[in-house]
């Protein structure tokens, strides 16, 4: 079923994270029934709220994006963010031997793909690209996913609290230097012509 564990990640995360180690899936099933689909919504959000609506600092006029120009940044948003969860969760299992989990209960994936949901949910803010409201709503989804990772990686790893709470910190640290990695990724291929194109 799609997306059948997205509501009860906010509703009681403690019995969907439960929900979720029962349920083994496959990282194919994972992406095609969950990531596929709530990466869709920043990114088509994205398109066009920089497309369609634009934005404006201070009382200078409104700003937006060329079509072309905001489809294929959107489309390299989508792949980006398809990717992160992939390596996040590759780079989750390396480090889950490191803690003491069994090797049969490396769910590195499922993990970085359901902690992210509050992060794909926000993403629809981006329909209207105000950076007041985006900061508040992406402070509060960023908030909420550093909590589902915290709550979520011993229950379905199978390990002690204290010792999640320690892989955990490490799983967002690679997150956070993954967001770094990107973001120089993203002057590189600006760089080389495949950045923002304004309407005139």
């Amino acid at each position: 079923m799609i997306l059948q564990h997205t509501i009860g990640l906010f509703i009681h995360p403690d019995q969907e994270w439960q929900s979720i180690r029962e349920q083994r899936t496959t990282p194919v099933k994972l992406f095609g029934q969950h990531v596929f689909v709530l990466a869709l919504i920043p990114a088509v959000a994205a398109y066009i709220g920089t497309s369609q609506v634009g934005w404006a600092i201070g009382s200078e006029t409104t700003v937006r994006l060329t079509e072309t120009s905001a489809f294929n940044l959107c489309l390299l948003f989508y792949c980006a963010m398809l990717a992160g969860i992939f390596i996040l969760g590759k780079f989750i299992d390396f480090m889950a031997v490191t803690y003491g989990v069994d090797q049969h209960a490396h769910r590195g994936t499922e993990l970085a793909a359901y902690a992210a949901t509050p992060l794909f949910l926000m993403g629809a803010i981006a329909i209207y690209p105000n950076i007041w409201i985006d900061m508040i709503v992406g402070l509060a989804a960023v908030s909420y996913a550093v909590y589902l990772l915290y709550e979520g990686l011993p229950i379905l790893m199978k390990i002690p609290k204290e010792r999640g709470f320690l892989f955990a910190s490490s799983v967002l640290t690679v997150g956070l230097v993954m967001l770094v990695a990107l973001l120089a990724a993203s002057v590189v291929i600006w760089s080389i012509g495949i950045g923002p194109v304004y309407v005139s």
